[in-house]
């Protein structure tokens, strides 16, 4: 369908502005760590909350003051998860992933890489990302809990204690 009514559109628009400035006021106040790129449940409680305004925004079937609600609950929950994860002993492991090293002292470490699907290609990948010519002059690449490789170059090694 093109068009059904125009207060359908004005019904978009009333909702959708307050139903965005209601997700930026939630922002805000559930702080930095709601929208950042940490781990597999901040990735779900950032698509969760897109998906949410969304369906605020085109389902006439849910209120804004439920759409608020349901926003608030993601903000809530993921506040208590990262709280959990911060301060219970095991609370981390449960929602995220430990890091694992694919690469050290330039040889690929072939186990490593395929329990974590990955391939020489990604390896070699990240390490021309990082600015680095060759496997020999890496200390490390880790897969960390985010998704991303971190390339440690030798020259950056120090104590090695970041690797632990």
């Amino acid at each position: 369908m093109w068009f059904d009514t125009w207060s359908d559109i004005v019904r978009v628009l009333a909702v959708g502005a307050a139903a965005y400035v209601t997700l930026v006021l939630v922002l805000r106040v559930s702080g930095k760590r709601t929208l950042a790129k940490l781990n597999a449940f901040d990735l779900v409680v950032t698509v969760a909350l897109g998906s949410t305004l969304a369906t605020i925004l085109l389902s006439a079937d849910v209120s804004w003051a439920e759409g608020a609600v349901a926003l608030v609950l993601l903000a809530v929950l993921q506040i208590v998860v990262s709280w959990s994860s911060a301060h219970l002993p095991g609370g981390r492991s449960v929602v995220t992933a430990r890091p694992t090293t694919v690469l050290r002292d330039g040889r690929i470490l072939h186990d490593a890489m395929r329990d974590q699907r990955l391939t020489e290609a990604d390896v070699r990948q990240a390490v021309r990302s990082s600015g680095n010519g060759g496997l020999d002059t890496i200390a490390a690449v880790v897969l960390e809990s985010d998704g991303t490789l971190s390339v440690v170059p030798s020259s950056s090694l120090g104590d090695g204690s970041a690797l632990d």
